[in-house]
């Protein structure tokens, strides 16, 4: 592909090609925006795992048919994520379809039990983020709530305002 002999080849054109994919990553982010990598929804992480996926492909690509096809398809799945961010904004029943809800597991220092078997979330990964967020006292903890990201959210103190539970799902 650069130059004849095999092993130097193999290490220009990863450099090379890697480089060059890394570039043109950065500038579809800036066209498409940050969120472009954001972990808001299930499908903007399914997203970002395949551009990274492809970004892989396009720096060991051994043509530059298979450099283009890569990157040509990290545009491609950029473009079709900011399309359906414009879509979910847009329209209530679209988010709704492309958007999980998050599930609240835990109020006021107890599990949900349904909760926690809809969700196969156990009550030790729960407490492992309790502790994660430093939490000392159960019954200080006012909310843990299963994100669409499958981040798990720990609110605790003296209080909670109720706007934070909103559009959270309750079992």
């Amino acid at each position: 592909m650069f130059v004849s002999v095999e092993p130097l080849d193999t290490i220009i054109r990863a450099l090379f090609l890697s480089s060059l994919a890394v570039c043109w990553v950065v500038f579809v982010v800036r066209v498409v925006g940050l969120r472009a990598f954001s972990k808001m929804t299930a499908f903007d992480f399914v997203v970002t795992v395949a551009i990274g996926s492809l970004l892989a492909g396009a720096g060991q690509a051994s043509a530059w048919t298979g450099f283009l096809q890569a990157i040509l398809s990290i545009a491609a799945l950029l473009g079709v994520q900011y399309l359906v961010a414009m879509l979910r904004r847009r329209s209530g029943g679209f988010e709704d379809f492309v958007q999980n809800e998050p599930v609240l597991l835990m109020s006021d220092g107890a599990f949900h039990e349904k909760a926690l078997g809809a969700t196969r979330v156990t009550e030790g990964d729960v407490i492992a983020k309790l502790r994660e967020a430093n939490v000392l006292d159960m019954s200080q903890v006012r909310a843990v709530i299963l994100e669409t990201t499958g981040d798990i959210s720990v609110l605790h103190g003296s209080q909670l305002q109720e706007k934070l539970l909103e559009g959270v799902k309750r079992l």
